[in-house]
């Protein structure tokens, strides 16, 4: 899948300090999904250890790649990053949410400062332009002046050459993971034709029904008197809804006289599968045609009417259908594996520690 192209993305994801009573909220919220999609073949599935209530930021190392040490700073960025809802939790990660996040986002740093040493091995380098240009983009992010200079206070002693260094570090990540990733995750049409055709039983579908309802519900407690009461109501219904003509005004007749979930959706239930259909329901559709409405059908003890929209046979989706989709969804899993592969091949010949 192709990542986010501005640089911007990255460094962002870097360097949005946790504690934003310096900068506005909306950095940390403009984080895209470049960053997370590094992650997804990291993220573990299940962890055995609990969240600390209440982490706090001292600048302690939390690992060693290398010799180079990494911080809970920068484990908790990354962790924002991950979860990047946070405002939306009082500036925190839910408690149940936390180990998970935490253990991605551990993996994502030590992957990152990896691939970084990696490039530096390879006597990568950065053209001065595209660096310029970067830094240009980056500093652009911020409201004014003087949050800029909140930030480079806050998070580097007030060096621009520390934030430029890390700028050029976020640009070299970017350009292995560029030719090492991206380049090697390329999927051909032939090749998700080649899938297509392998696997016919995920593109197959059951027979099912487009449908609108209109439903009559019992009371809590129903009782013989309330019962009559409600098959009156139907009745009703039946009689109002054989006099609308279109699914426009079966479903604004729905909105207004129908008692189920669907009747904000002008009782829409779009494709229902046969299976998932009371056997009543289905035989009464099979009885009508496309455009028409069923009589009362009775569910256990309520009433519904039903508007068939289409019925829609057994079949299998065309390649043409599902190609562009099937294409992103071939290339981000070859995208993770080829990424899970560099992740092993760099930790085998480094040395990483957790601390």
């Amino acid at each position: 899948m192709k990542r986010q192209p501005a640089i911007r993305t990255r460094i962002l994801a870097a360097f949005t300090p946790i504690v934003m009573s310096l900068i506005a909220m909306t950095l940390t919220m403009a984080v895209t999904s470049s960053a997370q999609q590094l992650a997804v073949s990291h993220t573990p599935t299940a962890v055995a250890t609990q969240p600390d209530a209440g982490m706090q930021v001292t600048g302690k190392p939390v690992a060693r790649v290398n010799g180079s040490v990494l911080t809970d700073r920068d484990l908790q960025r990354e962790m924002f990053t991950l979860f990047p809802y946070a405002a939306q939790h009082n500036g925190q990660i839910p408690p149940e949410m936390e180990p998970q996040i935490r253990k991605g986002a551990l993996q994502m740093i030590e992957f990152e400062e990896l691939v970084y040493q990696e490039a530096l091995r390879r006597q990568m380098t950065i053209p001065p332009a595209k660096l310029k240009t970067a830094e240009n983009d980056f500093r652009g992010q911020f409201n004014s002046p003087a949050e800029y200079h909140q930030f480079l206070i806050s998070e580097f002693k007030g060096s621009e050459k520390a934030l430029d260094e890390k700028i050029k570090r976020s640009l070299l990540i970017d350009t292995f993971l560029k030719s090492e990733v991206d380049a090697k995750s390329t999927v051909s049409v032939a090749e998700a034709r080649a899938y297509y055709d392998k696997n016919p039983a995920r593109f197959e579908y059951p027979e099912g029904f487009a449908i609108q309802t209109i439903s009559i519900l019992p009371p809590e407690k129903p009782t013989p008197d309330s019962l009559k009461e409600e098959r009156k109501r139907a009745e009703d219904a039946l009689k109002q809804a054989k006099e609308t003509t279109n699914y426009e005004q079966f479903g604004m007749l729905a909105e207004k006289i129908s008692e189920d979930d669907y009747r904000v959706m002008m009782g829409d239930h779009k494709r229902v599968n046969r299976a998932k259909l009371a056997p009543q329901v289905v035989d009464a559709l099979l009885a009508i045609k496309e455009g028409e409405i069923t009589g009362i059908i009775q569910v256990e003890q309520a009433f519904t009417i039903v508007r068939l929209n289409q019925h829609i046979p057994a079949g299998k989706l065309k390649f043409a259908d599902v190609k562009d989709t099937l294409l992103k969804e071939l290339q981000q899993r070859k995208q993770n594996a080829v990424r899970a592969a560099l992740d092993k091949r760099l930790r085998k010949t480094s040395k990483v520690e957790e601390l």
